[in-house]
């Protein structure tokens, strides 16, 4: 069977993040929280122990050539398949070959399957009878939450190992090896690199190895290679590394993460984080529109009626992102979020909602109180509708004290409470006067009965 991750070819036209695909942990640049001294993969590779495991982090993490490094250091068969491309076809495959190297050399097989949760739910499913009876020891590798996206029996079966975007420190590390390589390979006898140079580059990757490298290899076949030091200038970085974007990952882990932290950051009053959060997401490519339409929802639900204006701010900017564009309606956005950050926070309408809605649930559809129904025509007015409504406009305060607004089967409900913050308390002050009058008006006819 063809092994999509082969090595062993020759190098003419291999990118050089794979040529440079390192195989033993001493290579191996990050992870540390995982495979630093006494953490838990490390323990499981240097035990050579392997089970199956699923590797969840960003592209460029090095998921791939962990899953081989746990196969080499098991002295395990190695099968690489792609989800993009593969289908059960190669799944059969891949047994048959399994079952014959366990036969033939009495050594077991990692099956690698990257990108796993693109494979649909029978997919996955097919994996499970040969991880169940050891023919395979699987590991999966995928940039999406598993919890999602992989079904529970699979990961029943496997450890989720979480990989993080690589930091400054092991991106310094992976271009270091990579241009002494890149030295060697074409003959210099140094290459250099200006600091801003690296520093740009290094921006440029965002926690990414494969497109640190993949970078670097573009910057050196863009300099003539001649006998003595080259250098890769920062013009040319600045040049090879415009337009890139950070990552962000629309509709997929980056993008939920990151509209959570926009949210929870106006929640908790912190404007500057608020507008860091959203600048990562523009800079990464969300649409703005969707952006308006989560504040006019935070303008609701952490704001209320503390600050009313709130909502029709953000429904200002929502009109300016779709009547202007960019960049004046990204600037619209800006200044809707410093708003809400900064105004006064209350959840009460929201909880109120949320309170009422269950209670409909409940109690079901229960009648309107004849009272409170609509009287257009005779025989309405006849079947006693709207008969001793109390028109709260001819009232004293304009309020029908005493008056009772619920179906007549369900008991009185007290759903809105509102914060003592901004415009809500002095909400608070008006209900709490409004319910004094009202328990006022209960109590007075049991007083008129006293002797």
């Amino acid at each position: 069977m063809a092994d999509l991750f082969d090595s062993t070819t020759d190098d003419g036209g291999r990118p050089l993040a794979d040529r440079l695909r390192p195989t033993g942990l001493d290579d191996y640049f990050g992870q540390q929280h995982l495979l630093g001294e006494g953490k838990p993969l490390q323990k499981v590779i240097r035990s050579g122990r392997v089970h199956s495991m699923i590797f969840w982090g960003p592209p460029g993490t090095g998921k791939t050539t962990l899953a081989r490094i746990v196969a080499a250091s098991t002295d395990s068969h190695f099968i690489g398949l792609s989800a993009v491309m593969a289908g059960v076809k190669d799944i059969r495959a891949a047994v048959a070959e399994a079952r014959e190297h366990r036969a033939q050399y009495q050594r077991r097989t990692v099956l690698f399957l990257d990108e796993v949760h693109r494979f649909n739910k029978s997919q996955q499913d097919a994996f499970l009878p040969y991880v169940e009876d050891g023919t395979l020891t699987f590991i999966g590798a995928t940039t999406e939450n598993p919890s999602f996206e992989l079904n529970n029996a699979l990961l029943s079966r496997a450890r989720v190992y979480v990989l993080k975007s690589l930091d400054t420190e092991a991106l310094n590390g992976i271009l270091d090896r990579a241009i002494s390589e890149i030295a060697t390979r074409l003959g210099m006898t140094e290459l250099n690199i200006e600091d801003e140079a690296r520093d740009l580059l290094l921006q440029a990757a965002d926690g990414d190895g494969r497109r640190a490298l993949n970078l670097l290899e573009i910057a050196t076949d863009l300099i003539e290679p001649a006998a003595g030091a080259e250098l890769i200038t920062t013009a040319l970085v600045r040049e090879i590394a415009a337009g890139g974007r950070r990552r962000f990952d629309k509709q997929g882990e980056q993008f939920y993460d990151q509209i959570s932290a926009l949210h929870k950051s106006i929640r908790g009053s912190a404007p500057d984080a608020s507008l860091y959060w959203i600048s990562r997401m523009l800079d990464g490519g969300c649409e703005p529109l969707y952006i308006a339409r989560r504040l006019v929802r935070i303008a609701s639900e952490d704001i209320g009626n503390a600050d009313p204006r709130a909502l029709r701010i953000t429904l200002d900017a929502w009109e300016v992102v779709d009547r202007l564009g960019s960049p004046e309606g990204e600037l619209a956005l800006a200044q809707a979020v410093v708003f809400l950050a900064c105004a006064a926070k209350s959840n009460a309408v929201y909880t109120a909602a949320k309170a009422a809605a269950a209670d409909v649930q409940e109690f079901g559809t229960l009648d309107v109180p004849n009272k409170l129904r609509n009287a257009p025509t005779a025989l309405m007015k006849d079947l006693g509708y709207g008969k001793g409504y109390r028109y709260a406009q001819d009232e004293a305060d304009g309020f029908a004290a005493g008056e009772r607004y619920f179906p007549d089967d369900m008991p009185d409900r007290t759903y809105y409470h509102p914060v003592p913050r901004g415009l809500e308390a002095k909400i608070g002050e008006k209900l709490r006067d409004l319910a004094e009058r009202n328990a006022r008006h209960k109590r007075a006819p049991a007083a008129k009965d006293e002797p």
